[in-house]
Parts: C-alpha cells; structure tokens; sequence
C-alpha cells in the first residue's frame, strides 16, 4: 500500500508543480517577450504608504490580484500557437466572451471567468492577433496575450490600465 501511495505522489507532483498556467510554455521561447508580475510584487505595492486617495484605491484593487502574464510575438508560427493554446484554455477553463473588437489593425478579444458577483472576475482574458503597423522597440508585434489573475473589480479596470501602462482597451471593459 506504501508503495502504491508513493507512486502515486511521485507521478502527481510533476504534474501539480507545473500546473502554473498553460501559458508558461511561451516564457523561454526566443520569439516571445514575456512580462510576468507575481502575487508577491502585487503586495510589495500595498506597503507604498500614500495620502492620495486615488493611489489607495488602486493599493486596494492591486492587493486583489495574484498575478499577471503578459506575452507578445512577432513570430507567425508562435502566434498559431499561441491562438490555438487561447482557444483550447478558453473551452476547458469555462471562459466567456466578455468582448471583441475588430479593424483592419488588428483583432481584440476579451475573456473572463466568474467571480464572486457580476462585477468581478476570478480572470482577465486579452487575446490580440493579426496586428499590423505596430512596433514596440524595433520589432513588429504579431500577437499580444494578457492574463490577468486574482479579484478583479471590472469596474476599476481602466485605474490598473494606467497605473501599470497596460493596453488601453482594457478601460472598455466593464460588466454594465
């Protein structure tokens, strides 16, 4: 029975450990630049003592959240990829369209997963592919992913966009 037991555990573990998130294959990619912002540096800005009103607010949205991952390619190959892994998490992760937006620059889509209540999400979902005519630091953009993780209040998203400079098309989402 001992055995059986630490077989178990010893094939479960892998597994558990590196359950992080289905996203994380992209992280030592080449072609991929990666930002990811961990629920520890979301409470290192909870202890910046402020008298602004506005600077507590967002101190409190912020010490919601349990992290954020952001990832941008401008390899076509790692954008299939990166479209496929989006589609597959969505279905399995029980995500729900929130929003999309279409042009001729590019496509933007917005996931979320339930929260507590109707203005709150356990998860923010952006998923930009077929950019065009967007550089950041000499290389043309291809695919943006941002996943955003914690308590998120949708109706103080437009605050996090600013302070942490995040895509502006966040500011729309809000569950009115």
């Amino acid at each position: 029975m001992k055995k059986i037991i630490l077989l178990i555990v010893l094939v479960v573990a892998p597994l558990v450990s590196k359950a992080q998130s289905v996203f994380d294959k992209f992280e030592d990619m080449d072609d991929v630049t990666t930002v990811v912002v961990n629920k520890r540096m979301f409470e290192l800005f909870v202890h910046i003592d402020s008298d602004d009103p506005d600077a507590k607010r967002l101190m409190d949205m912020v010490k919601s959240l349990q992290g954020l991952k952001l990832f941008t390619t401008e390899n076509e190959k790692i954008a299939k990829d990166m479209s496929a892994t989006v589609s597959k998490y969505i279905k399995t992760g029980k995500l729900e369209e929130l929003m999309r937006v279409k042009d001729k620059d590019a496509n933007i889509k917005f996931y979320i997963k339930e929260g507590k209540d109707k203005d709150h999400v356990k998860e923010l979902l952006m998923y930009i592919e077929g950019i065009s005519d967007v550089h950041i630091k000499g290389r043309e953009v291809e695919s943006v992913l941002l996943s955003i993780v914690g308590d998120i209040d949708l109706n103080q998203i437009g605050e996090l966009t600013k302070a942490m400079n995040l895509p502006s098309e966040l500011n729309n989402v809000q569950n009115k």
